[in-house]
């Protein structure tokens, strides 16, 4: 990880550098004395983490975050003698907060917690390219893009236990999947095409299809459901959920190591860290 040391007192500065010697692969890419220079060598150097005082004279830490909003915006780790900006710091996504003198084994704490943030930043920015890069193949027409799909991911088709899916009739265990699902509601009975829902929620025995802005409930196990579906478009994010790969607009990192799913609607889901793995191996890391 790289570090930039920001404080306006030698000795502040010195004392985070010795601490940061008995952290493992990490590299103190600078210092700066003031929140002017803090900011040149930020866009210059570009680091991970950096370790910020708040009071500097001239321009402070949170001016320094102000003054680099249009940019890349590395994390942050606030180091000060003063405890009442500690909010202001949490507002603006601050990896902690950690009062002066600085104690060694409150600084590794929190320092665990920046390199913990960097990995599952890592993490999330892998998976939203590989979910764009799903995305992209399944766009594709026929069924010559969807064998090139297959191939560049590794997904092999038949991976679930060849249960036939009685909605659409697909086999999985034959390399088929489902292309509708049926639905019996108010006395009557229809089919929804799979590639028109955006995502699926589980309700104990039943699973709700969102399409749209209607929903269909259907009595189905959500683990079964999705056996019967294509792996190359749904996935699993959560133990009570699927979401439509197509239907993606972006991921963004929560700070308890699990993310937020956005679909191209609005629509706020949660991929909780075990089935970000899963979602990892099913498009073939």
């Amino acid at each position: 990880m790289r570090v930039l040391i920001v404080d306006d007192e030698a000795l502040a500065r010195q004392r985070v550098r010795r601490l940061l010697q008995n952290e493992a692969d990490v590299e103190v890419v600078g210092e700066a004395e003031s929140g002017h220079e803090a900011v040149a060598m930020i866009r210059e150097l570009q680091p991970d983490l950096v370790c910020l005082d708040v009071q500097m004279p001239g321009l402070d830490g949170f001016g320094v975050l102000r003054e680099i909003d249009s940019g890349p915006v590395p994390m942050v780790l606030f180091i000060t003698a003063y405890d009442e900006h500690a909010q202001r710091a949490f507002d603006v996504h601050a990896v902690d907060y950690v009062l002066k003198p600085v104690d060694g084994d409150r600084f590794r704490s929190a320092f665990d917690k920046a390199r913990k943030q960097r990995a599952n930043a890592v993490a999330a920015e892998r998976l939203g390219e590989l979910l764009e890069t799903v995305r992209r193949l399944a766009d594709g027409s026929g069924a010559a893009a969807a064998g090139d799909a297959a191939a560049m991911l590794g997904v092999v088709g038949g991976a679930a236990n060849g249960t036939a899916n009685s909605a659409g009739g697909a086999n999985a265990a034959n390399g088929r999947y489902a292309s509708r699902i049926l639905v019996k509601q108010d006395g009557r009975m229809f089919f929804v095409k799979t590639t028109e829902i955006d995502w699926i929620e589980a309700d104990r025995n039943y699973v709700r299809l969102h399409v749209g802005k209607t929903a269909h409930t259907i009595r189905e196990r959500i683990s079964h459901l999705e056996e019967t579906l294509d792996p190359r478009l749904f996935a699993r994010i959560h133990r009570s959920t699927i979401v439509n790969l197509n239907r993606v607009r972006e991921m963004q990192q929560w700070f308890s190591g699990d993310y937020v799913v956005i679909l191209e609607d609005g629509t706020r889901l949660r991929l909780s860290r075990h089935y970000r793995d899963r979602v990892e191996k099913q498009v073939g890391v």
